[in-house]
């Protein structure tokens, strides 16, 4: 669950700042055409963003040209122009790698990735571009302008323009190798779904439509895959252990070994990359511009959520142990394939809630809608097709952002499994809006359930979730796509700080009263029961320590792979110490989850995000009335406060605008604690079944 935007070493150069307008409703800005209206074939896709790289060239010509005194006209408004043009290319072309269903496409994209990638850091270490930007005066500009060329300026330094030359050299040539390098990580990925085979009886606790799904073969087997569709249900549901092992062992082996030396080759190159630009390791590098602003804040943010989480996770293992030898007497360890499923059995007999009976109120159909009309309501808008909006592949589905009776964005759903597609689920920014100029465009891209006219794409609850989550991205770019400059529009802001307005819309999944506006019963048409809603929710405290554990498992592993030496990185020998460090499981061998984990180089050092985020979320969410989600006045001035600026200002400043005050760690801590009662009978199971 994760948002992605072009990030070039020049917008990582120029990142975040000024924000003209913090008005609650976008500018009023041309509606700009899809950014797909050309159907472009690969030949065609390259040339288009060899002309915009052709227009940002000449934009950034022009400016040098100019004479002094610098001024904005003269100098900030070229560069502009030039970053719209290479913010488009690189934004695309990321997406069309990533989701397009023809190889040609994607080796073009690619290719154009790189090139455009390129020319951000050659104008990154510029330093006589660097030079006409220190040389403006903006002393009388607005703040928030005043913020954006401070913090370019910054980041300029911290891409290296003020080293030598021979310096600069070397990390130009550096930069372009991680560029291939992160996209053969990426490839290997979408091209390392894994199978197995199963017998029909061994489906025996999965859903029906599940089952109806996945028929035998002539050999009577039945072929499933690492994908979420197939791999989330029997890792819930399967009562079969084996089948959940051999599931296991796949999902974990998945792009391995092909991403094993390109790991290590990123972790490398990182380093070298990083000592380059006068820093001990990457972690530090990539940390300097964010909130957190070390890495050993990091390491101590994760310290600090890891004794919070752990006497709950014990707790809850425990739990899990006793639940578990109701089938196994003797049993004296959960294994990690073991964890959801037993997690599911705890739930129900516990807390009397069954995940599999709310599915049936989530068809995919229903979900999408509901998304919609649930965010239109709150904050004002309407959403209706974009009938005339070019796709790249037929299950993609547009839409346009109304307000007051106009066009404000353009969005795009790729929400269904395919072949060398994406393979997780994630927000991409393909164009940013900016008042005046052109309306925003983005595209959620999933792997849910459904999509097929004979499947009713029933979703688990906590897919529901994460549509939530990203649909949280979606429309944090959108309504931020009205600022006066590229480089501060949509997600702009400190990058360990976008996750949390996607955190805190997650919040309306667990509504009695919102889910009743869409979730109803695929065959009868019967609206979720607000009662079946409170027990899911009151199941849902249980499990939040493992689960936090397991993040920090996950968050401490990004870290340590690039806070040191990379001589010093093992990483089979690091993911196998930090489960067992972090989590009551034993790492199973065989397994290398960090083949697979994405975000090792996209987050990198930086995968603390998720749970800094949430902490910040949490703290988001008390400014609400819990029994009135759908209140209009507390979401307008959300979206006034925090999600409009976009990176105008440093974001805890947006945080701190809209509730009033610095955020912190109480409505977190409040949340993590909270613990619902246990029935008798599972208290007596627990004291039992003890270590």
């Amino acid at each position: 669950m994760r948002h992605f935007r072009f990030t070039s070493s020049l917008l990582a150069a120029v990142a975040l700042a000024a924000s003209i307008a913090a008005s609650s409703t976008l500018a009023a800005t041309p509606v700009t055409p899809p950014f797909w209206a050309e159907r472009p074939g690969p030949a065609e896709f390259t040339r288009m963003q060899e002309q915009r790289l052709e227009r940002a060239k000449s934009a950034i010509a022009r400016m040098k040209a100019a004479k002094m005194p610098r001024t904005i006209a003269n100098t900030l408004q070229p560069y502009d122009e030039a970053l719209i043009e290479l913010n488009a290319a690189g934004s695309q072309s990321n997406l069309v790698e990533n989701t397009h269903p023809d190889s040609a496409m994607r080796a073009a994209a690619e290719q154009t990735s790189r090139t455009i990638s390129a020319y951000g850091t050659q104008l990154s270490l510029d330093r006589e571009l660097y030079d006409a930007l220190a040389a403006l005066d903006v002393k009388n500009a607005d703040a928030a302008t005043r913020f954006f060329v401070e913090k370019t300026l910054r980041d300029f330094r911290l891409a290296g323009v003020d080293k030598d030359e021979a310096t600069r050299t070397k990390i130009t040539a550096l930069r372009k190798e991680l560029v291939e390098v992160s996209q053969s990580f990426s490839r290997n990925i979408r091209a390392g779904v894994r199978t197995i085979t199963a017998r029909p009886e061994e489906l025996k606790g999965l859903p029906q439509d599940y089952i109806d799904r996945h028929k035998p073969a002539a050999d009577g087997t039945i072929t499933l895959n690492t994908e979420y569709p197939d791999a989330i249900p029997i890792f819930d549901y399967a009562e079969n252990g084996d089948l959940r092992k051999r599931m296991y062992m796949a999902y974990g082996t998945r792009a391995y070994p092909e991403n094993m030396p390109v790991l290590d080759s990123l972790i490398a190159k990182r380093h070298r990359l990083a000592n380059l630009l006068g820093f001990p390791n990457w972690a530090e590098l990539i940390t300097a511009d964010r909130m957190v602003g070390t890495a050993k804040n990091a390491s101590e943010f994760i310290d600090k959520i890891v004794e919070a989480s752990k006497p709950i996770g014990d707790r809850e293992y425990r739990t899990l142990l006793a639940e578990k030898r109701k089938d196994d007497p003797k049993a004296t360890e959960v294994s990690l394939w073991e964890t959801a499923y037993y997690s599911e059995r705890v739930r129900k007999s516990s807390y009397g809630f069954d995940a599999q009976s709310v599915r049936p109120y989530f068809p995919y159909p229903k979900v999408r809608q509901g998304v919609l009309d649930v965010t239109a309501k709150l904050f004002g808008v309407e959403f209706r097709p974009a009938k005339d909006a070019p796709v790249w592949h037929p299950s993609v589905e547009a839409f346009e952002l109304v307000e007051n009776g106009e066009v404000k964005g353009r969005f795009y759903l790729d929400m269904h499994p395919r072949k060398n597609k994406f393979t997780h689920a994630a927000h991409f920014g393909v164009r940013t809006g900016i008042a005046g100029k052109q309306i925003p465009e983005a595209v959620l891209v999933c792997n849910f359930p459904g999509g097929d006219a004979n499947d009713p794409g029933l979703m688990q609850h906590s897919e529901v979730e994460t549509y939530l989550h990203e649909f949280g991205h979606l429309i944090h770019n959108l309504f931020a796509g009205g600022q006066s400059w590229v480089a501060i529009g949509g997600i702009r802001a400190e990058r360990d700080f976008a996750e949390a307005p996607s955190q805190m819309l997650e919040e309306w999944a667990w509504d009695p009263g919102v889910l009743a506006m869409f979730a109803k019963h695929h065959q009868t048409g019967e609206t979720i029961p607000a009662s079946l809603v409170m027990q899911m929710k009151r199941a849902s405290d249980y499990g939040k320590g493992l689960a936090n554990l397991r993040q920090m498992t996950f968050a401490r592993l990004s870290l340590s792979i690039y806070d040191r030496d990379p001589a010093q990185v093992n990483t089979d020998v690091m993911a196998k110490e930090l489960i067992e460090k972090y989590q009551p499981y034993k790492h199973v061998d065989g397994t290398h989850y960090q083949t697979a984990f994405g975000h090792l180089d996209g987050y990198s050092a930086g995968y603390y995000t998720y749970m800094w985020s949430l902490v910040i979320a949490k703290d988001l969410y008390s400014a609400f009335d819990e029994k009135n989600l759908m209140d209009p006045v507390p979401a307008a001035r959300y979206r006034a406060k925090v999600l409009a600026p976009g990176g105008s200002k440093p974001a805890a400043a947006l945080v701190s605008d809209f509730l009033g005050r610095p955020f912190n760690f109480d409505a977190y801590r409040e949340w993590l604690e909270e613990e619902v009662e246990a029935s008798p009978a599972a208290a007596g199971a627990e004291s039992s079944g003890g270590k």
